[in-house]
C-alpha cells in the first residue's frame, strides 16, 4: 500500500485505489467548472430558495379590481307561466307579474372581478390582461402594502390579450424589467406572482414546460406553458425568470375543475413588450398587413410541390389590391422566408408580418413551381374588418347532376358550371372552374372535407373548366413518380389547397 503524506485537514494516508478515485473526481470537477463557465445556466442550478427573489419582486405586482354595472334582470327571470285561454289562473298571474314588472325596475347592480398586474414604469404604468379589465366601468389597483388607487385604461389589444393601465402616484413605484423570453428554454425555472382567487399576493414556482403553444385564443398565439400554479385571479400577473425579469404574462390555464392542474399559459414577453410600448405611446395598435390567406404545408402538399420537407406558409388566397397581390405573390406559393427571417411553419408568418413597420419594403422568398423565387412586397396596415352578419349557405350533399363525370379514385363527381348548377349551389357569376356535384362519404375527397358545391379552381397548378381537363391532368400525373395531386378549392368565396392521393 502506498502512502502519501497529507499535511492538511488530517486526511492521513490514502490507498492507491483511493488516490485514483480522488484524481478522477478532481478531473471531473475541472471539466464541470469549464462547462459551467461556458454555460451559466448550468452554474446556476436549482435555487435553494426563492425567498429573496419573491421579496424583491412582490412590491411591483398588484391586484387589479374591476367593477362593471349590469342591468338587474332578476325581476325578468321569472316569466309568466302559460295557461290555457280562459283559465282562472291567467288573470291572477297577469296582475301579479304586472306589479312585479312595475316594482322591478331596479338600478344596475355592480359586478366585481379580480385579476393581477405588474408595474413596468415607476411613473405608474401597469400591465395586465385585456380580459381582466374588459367592459369595466371602474378599475382599481391594490399594491402589496394595501394601498388602493384608481387606475385609468391607456389602451388594450384583445388579439394578444394585453392591456395597459396608468395610476397617479406621488412617489416612484417599484417596477420590474422585461426579459428575453426567446431565450427561455424548456426546463428553466420560473416564478409566478399574482392574486389567485382574490387571496392577495401569492408566489408559485415551476419550470417552463413547453414553448410556442397554440391554444386557439387568437391569431398570434405563441404561449409559454408552465407548471407553476396559475389559478383564477392570476390572469395579468407576471411570469419571472430566476434573474427577476418578466418573461411572460400569465393568461390562461387548462383545467376541467377551474383550478390549477399544472398546465398554465403565459403570453411571452417578446410578443407582449412591443404591444405594450405601442399602447403607451399611442393608445392603440398598428400592425403590418400582407393580404394573404394561408394554410399549413402538410407532408402531402410538400410532396406535391416538390419541397424537401413540410415548412413555410402555403398561400391559399390573395386579397384584391393588397400588398401581396401588388408584390406578385400568387395562390399556391409557399412563403419560405419573410424579411430575412425563415418561416418554419404557417403560424409564424402572421406574427412576423404584424411586427413589420407599415410601409416597409421587405424581401419575400416563395417556392413556386419547383423552385425558389424572390419578391419585393411593401407592407400595408392591417385594418379591423367587420364580420359578415349572414351565414353562408351550406352546399347540398346529395344528387349528382346530369352529365357529371365520376373521378372514382377520389370518390367524387365533377361537372362544368352550368346555369342550373350555378343557381343550385349559389355560385357567384365570377366563379370559374369545375363544380363538385357528388361526394362518396367513404372516399378520399370526403376525408379532405370536399363537399358538393365546392369548385375546383386549379388542378395541378393549372386552371380547369371541365371534368375532361381534370382527367387529362390526372392521367399525366399518374405517369410520374408523384403520389398526390394538388387541388385549389373554392367554397363560399374562400379558397383552400388540398392534396389528394393518386393511385398508379
Amino acid at each position: 500500500m502506498l502512502h502519501f503524506p497529507i499535511a492538511q485537514r488530517g486526511l492521513g494516508c490514502i490507498p492507491a485505489s483511493g488516490f485514483r478515485r480522488l484524481h478522477t473526481a478532481i478531473v471531473g470537477l475541472a471539466v464541470l467548472a469549464a462547462v459551467c463557465a461556458t454555460n451559466p445556466a448550468l452554474a446556476r442550478g436549482a435555487p435553494e430558495s426563492f425567498a429573496d427573489l419573491a421579496a424583491k419582486l412582490s412590491p411591483a405586482v398588484v391586484n387589479v379590481s374591476t367593477t362593471q354595472k349590469v342591468a338587474d334582470r332578476r325581476g325578468l327571470e321569472n316569466q309568466m307561466p302559460q295557461f290555457p285561454p280562459g283559465s282562472p289562473f291567467e288573470d291572477f298571474f297577469k296582475d301579479f307579474f304586472d306589479r312585479q314588472q312595475k316594482n322591478g325596475n331596479r338600478p344596475p347592480r355592480p359586478v366585481t372581478s379580480l385579476g393581477s398586474g405588474f408595474v413596468i414604469d415607476p411613473s405608474g404604468v401597469i400591465v395586465t390582461n385585456n380580459h381582466v379589465i374588459a367592459d369595466a366601468d371602474e378599475i382599481k389597483v391594490i399594491f402589496s402594502d394595501g394601498t388602493e388607487v384608481p387606475a385609468k385604461l391607456i389602451g388594450t389589444d384583445p388579439k394578444t390579450d394585453v392591456a395597459v393601465l396608468r395610476v397617479d402616484v406621488k412617489h416612484p413605484l417599484v417596477a420590474v424589467n422585461w426579459g428575453d423570453s426567446d431565450k427561455a428554454r424548456v426546463g428553466d425555472w420560473v416564478l409566478a406572482i399574482g392574486n389567485p382567487f382574490g387571496l392577495g399576493g401569492t408566489v408559485t414556482a415551476g419550470i417552463v414546460s413547453a414553448r410556442g403553444r397554440d391554444i386557439r385564443s387568437g391569431p398570434y398565439d405563441d404561449f409559454i406553458q408552465t407548471d407553476a400554479a396559475i389559478n383564477k385571479g392570476n390572469s395579468g400577473g407576471p411570469l419571472f425568470n430566476v434573474s427577476g425579469e418578466v418573461v411572460g404574462i400569465n393568461t390562461a390555464i387548462f383545467s376541467q375543475s377551474g383550478g390549477s392542474i399544472g398546465i398554465g399559459f403565459a403570453v411571452p414577453a417578446a410578443l407582449a413588450r412591443p404591444v405594450v410600448e405601442q399602447l403607451v405611446q399611442s393608445g392603440h395598435i398598428k400592425r403590418g398587413w400582407l393580404g394573404v390567406n394561408i394554410q399549413t404545408v402538410t407532408e402531402e402538399i410538400a410532396e406535391a410541390l416538390g419541397l424537401d420537407k413540410p415548412h413555410g406558409a402555403l398561400v391559399a388566397g390573395v386579397s384584391d389590391g393588397g400588398p401581396a397581390e401588388q408584390g406578385k405573390v400568387q395562390v399556391g406559393d409557399v412563403i419560405l422566408n419573410f424579411d430575412g427571417k425563415p418561416v418554419p411553419d404557417m403560424r409564424q408568418l402572421p406574427r412576423l408580418v404584424a411586427d413589420t413597420p407599415i410601409g416597409k419594403q421587405v424581401a419575400v422568398e416563395v417556392w413556386r413551381k419547383g423552385k425558389a423565387q424572390k419578391l419585393k412586397v411593401t407592407i400595408g396596415e392591417l385594418k379591423e374588418q367587420e364580420e359578415v352578419a349572414t351565414a353562408q349557405p351550406e352546399p347540398e350533399k346529395s344528387g349528382a347532376a346530369a352529365g357529371s363525370t365520376a373521378i372514382e379514385q377520389f370518390g367524387m363527381s365533377l361537372s362544368s358550371i352550368t346555369p342550373e348548377l350555378r343557381q343550385r349551389f349559389e355560385l357567384k357569376p365570377d366563379v370559374k372552374g369545375v363544380v363538385v356535384t357528388e361526394v362518396n362519404p367513404s372516399g378520399v375527397a370526403a376525408a379532405r372535407d370536399v363537399a358538393p358545391g365546392d369548385v375546383i379552381v386549379e388542378f395541378e397548378q393549372s386552371e380547369v373548366e371541365s371534368p375532361a381537363q381534370v382527367k387529362e391532368k390526372l392521367n399525366e400525373l399518374q405517369k410520374t413518380p408523384r403520389k398526390v395531386a394538388l387541388v385549389i378549392l373554392q367554397r363560399a368565396g374562400n379558397q383552400r389547397i388540398i392534396a389528394l392521393p393518386v393511385k398508379k
